[in-house]
């Protein structure tokens, strides 16, 4: 018998859901894949938005990743809502502790209704620590807007944009167009 994948989502929990955490180990699973987990933030949420965020301490999101690192194990790390520098730090430290490759970096930086879900101090962090780790970063289109510095008006702009975050040291950029308003085809 195979061993199932296993998928370690670093992230926000959603108490509505439909994001964060409890989105990414509902897809995991719907893979066919084993799912485990280390929350960065706690947020009450729903289907009408944010209502407020509590982020987990740096030592306790990198107690999480020993507890899961140390037994399960990853084959694939996906990370979602990083609030804080120091979260950014945590998870950098252990992927590097643990030799971990084929990570898949969501940079959720503004939740649906608006709230800010990234500190600028985790922008900055995540530029400069965590993309070089990258093998896939999936930004939408107001989040490669940060990471690129430049307005994204139409898939010539997403193509630009994937040269310029690339030149961060990321491996592969794929921006979610869902924010582009006009073409839907690339």
């Amino acid at each position: 018998m195979m061993r199932p994948f296993k998928v370690l989502c670093i992230g926000g929990s959603d108490s509505g859901g439909g994001a964060g955490i409890q989105a990414d180990l509902k897809a995991v699973s719907a893979c066919g894949c084993y799912g485990t987990s280390a929350i960065t933030a706690l947020t009450a949420q729903n289907t009408r938005g944010v209502q407020g965020i509590l982020p987990v301490p740096p030592k306790f999101i990198a107690a999480q990743l020993d507890a899961v690192l140390s037994d399960i194990g990853a084959d694939a790390v996906k990370t979602g809502m990083l609030l804080t520098a120091g979260a950014v730090h945590a998870v950098v430290r252990k992927v590097e502790q643990y030799g971990l490759s084929n990570l898949v970096v969501d940079p959720v930086m503004i939740a649906k209704g608006g709230c800010t879900m990234m500190q600028e101090a985790a922008l900055k962090a995540i530029i400069k620590k965590l993309l070089p780790l990258t093998g896939v970063l999936t930004p939408n289109v107001p989040e490669a807007e940060s990471l690129a510095h430049m307005k994204i008006r139409s898939i010539a702009g997403m193509k630009k944009a994937c040269t310029i975050i690339s030149d961060l040291g990321v491996k592969n950029v794929i921006i979610k167009g869902g924010h582009l308003s006009g073409r839907r085809t690339a």
